[in-house]
């Protein structure tokens, strides 16, 4: 949820606008018994939908929210009736070597991740001069670490796979869809925005300038002003 802290706000001047962390991410409890998937986050939104909006949405998604809410729209066809993806997953994704990681290996390739963040947060602190705002993001990108079973739930989602199967089924996406890429973007090559403009029929793709992978902090009121506009004119 505080993924979208800048954005949510700006959405919600005009619309009804709900944030929801995915299941095994965020602030979501981390149970032992579920095996963390796209699967399972897929019925956990569908839960979520369905008890506290149930009517047909614009979804909105960010990295691999956004390719959750790919998938979310191929299953659920009548729930969403436009989708919103922001320098998505689907085309690159994590290497496939991840589901074959085994103990200890998987723990510590989990922990490595974990301690990276606490590198760049313990020396963001220490820079003179430094813009808040950056340390506040990476303060937030941290929080949810430190929830019960973090590790756990990490492990189980990459050993699923995650969305690597998802390139091949982007393709069948029908609803009007609104592509906004940082084009500074340091973790997804810059091709793949292309490749869901053409892959998307019903679709827009809007680079954004001097912005990197998180539009939705880096220029929250630009992008909004791309999604309101997108739910103003309804279609393209």
């Amino acid at each position: 949820m505080l993924e979208f802290r800048l954005l949510l706000p700006l959405l919600a001047t005009q619309n009804e606008t709900w944030a929801v962390d995915l299941l095994g991410f965020g602030f979501t409890q981390r149970q032992k018994e579920i095996n963390y998937s796209p699967t399972t986050i897929r019925i956990h939104l569908y839960d979520f939908w369905k008890t506290l909006i149930n009517r047909p949405i614009t979804l909105v998604g960010a990295s691999m929210g956004a390719a959750t809410a790919i998938d979310f729209t191929l299953t659920y066809l009548q729930v969403v009736k436009s989708l919103i993806l922001i320098n998505s997953l689907g085309y690159t994704n994590s290497p496939l070597f991840s589901k074959y990681l085994f103990p200890p290996f998987d723990f510590l390739a989990v922990e490595y991740l974990r301690q990276r963040h606490i590198l760049a947060l313990n020396l963001c602190s220490i820079l003179p001069n430094l813009d808040t705002k950056i340390l506040l993001a990476i303060q937030c990108a941290m929080l949810h670490q430190e929830m019960p079973s973090w590790n756990n739930a990490m492990i189980s989602y990459v050993k699923s796979g995650g969305y690597s199967d998802l390139a091949n089924r982007i393709s069948q996406v029908d609803k009007p869809t609104l592509i906004l890429w940082g084009e500074t973007d340091d973790l997804l090559p810059s091709e793949d925005a292309e490749k869901f403009q053409q892959s998307i029929v019903n679709s827009q793709l809007i680079l954004l300038r001097n912005c990197g992978h998180t539009p939705q902090t880096e220029q929250p009121k630009i992008t909004s002003q791309h999604i309101l506009h997108f739910l103003n004119i309804g279609k393209f």
